[in-house]
């Protein structure tokens, strides 16, 4: 009895395990293919990596909230990373002032994606949508602003995946709606 006990649990935990992993790897999947410009399969799958709540996922609507936490962690990290290079007494005027404006975009992304996930969770697709989207504009902007000036950004690769990082709850919850 008790071995069956045992090998019973095992079994539902592993079954549990695998129906997990996979809504990670179906919901990424189906988004890389029906947006391969925005979303690449393999940024999908590891923005969900070594995250303990994207574990316990069950559903795409679980994948939503967690997506749109990432963001808003990334948001904050993306501003600490900017005030670092500002530090930087090398850094020339041109730059800094192209620096200080990512510094704002960044803070006001985080408001954003705190605001559509809130939105998220009543049900305010509408809204939800709006503020992401606006958030999704920080790292593009603050690379123009570079461009404008004829400087190479230095946040390039992380305006890159903070871009994909916000498309990715925007993506889902076309999957939640439908």
């Amino acid at each position: 009895m008790t071995n069956f006990l045992i090998a019973s649990l095992v079994f539902f935990h592993l079954t549990l395990v695998s129906v997990r992993s996979d809504v990670i790897q179906e919901t990424c999947d189906k988004a890389a293919r029906g947006d391969p410009a925005t979303i690449r399969l393999d940024f999908c799958l590891s923005a969900f990596e070594g995250n303990p709540k994207a574990k316990s996922a069950t559903s795409v609507a679980d994948l939503v909230e967690i997506s749109i936490e990432t963001s808003i962690a990334n948001a904050t990290s993306m501003g600490s990373l900017i005030t670092s290079l500002l530090d930087k007494k090398s850094i020339g005027i041109f730059a800094r002032n192209c620096l200080e404006d990512c510094s704002e975009l960044y803070s006001l992304a985080g408001s954003n994606l705190r605001r559509g996930g809130k939105a998220f969770e009543g049900k305010d697709f509408g809204t939800a949508n709006i503020e992401i989207t606006a958030a999704m504009d920080a790292p593009v902007t603050c690379e123009d602003g570079f461009k404008e000036k004829g400087l190479v950004s230095p946040l390039t690769k992380e305006n890159k995946n903070f871009f994909q990082l916000t498309a990715i709850p925007l993506v889902f919850m076309k999957m939640v709606q439908k």
